[in-house]
């Protein structure tokens, strides 16, 4: 071999060499999606069904679409960002965790003044008065393959100081869930087609005044970067 040619071999080594380990510094700073079901995410979709007063009633479901992956106890916790002044004036299946300053209030206080408040599944055998379809499971939620019949959880809201038609209300922001097993991301939320309802002869359906979803993915460090950390 030449000395061109151990050149050129020497160039394209490094090159080589370089790449590798940027690879592996990219590889370090970002998350890797859940090699068990790359495609599995937990859609969170908020249905306004009536317009109140001074903003909605929604019903707020939680859909694992994940095949294997589940939330065991203690559950779900979840939480966004309002993007007005908005205020939870009562809630059924869940209930917020801190009541934050109502101060301002007088007479019928809101459940919630935070504004970024964080909601919690109500336990097995709350009241019946405060139940709905889907909800109290201590925030266990079943994955799609081995437990399809409990992979949904469900509240309802009735959100205050908000906007009153689809075009005044705006969606919450900075979406988050958390679960005993950290490492669920969400993303931003999205007006979709309004759900449409049907009766249980389904001879008659209804549909959301207005609907949004947010997708949430699990994703894990890569051991790579445990090691690279030491």
């Amino acid at each position: 071999m030449n000395i061109c040619s151990r050149s050129l071999c020497n160039f394209t080594s490094c090159t080589i060499l370089i790449l590798f380990s940027l690879s592996c510094f990219s590889f370090s700073s970002s998350e890797a999606l859940d090699a068990l079901d790359p495609n599995g995410n937990i859609t969170i979709r908020w249905d306004v069904m009536i317009w109140t007063p001074d903003g909605y009633m929604a019903v707020v479901t939680m859909s694992n679409f994940q095949k294997y992956r589940h939330i065991p106890a203690p559950g779900w916790t979840l939480g966004w960002t309002w993007a007005k002044k908005e205020v939870i004036w009562s809630i059924f299946g869940s209930q917020a965790t801190e009541q934050g300053d109502c101060s301002k209030f007088k007479g019928n206080v809101p459940h919630s003044c935070k504004k970024d408040p964080t909601i919690v599944d109500l336990l097995p055998g709350a009241p019946y008065n405060q139940q709905i379809a889907n909800c109290c499971k201590g925030g266990v939620l079943g994955s799609l393959s081995h437990d399809p019949e409990n992979a949904v959880s469900a509240f309802q809201l009735s959100v205050g100081l908000a906007g009153t038609t689809n075009k005044t209300v705006r969606v919450p922001k900075k979406f988050t869930l958390k679960a005993p097993r950290p490492g669920y991301t969400c993303g931003p939320a999205k007006v979709v087609k309004p759900t449409k309802f049907y009766t249980k002869d389904r001879r008659r359906m209804t549909q959301a005044m207005m609907t949004w979803n947010v997708t949430c993915i699990y994703s894990v460090k890569p051991k790579v970067h445990k090691m690279l950390k030491g």
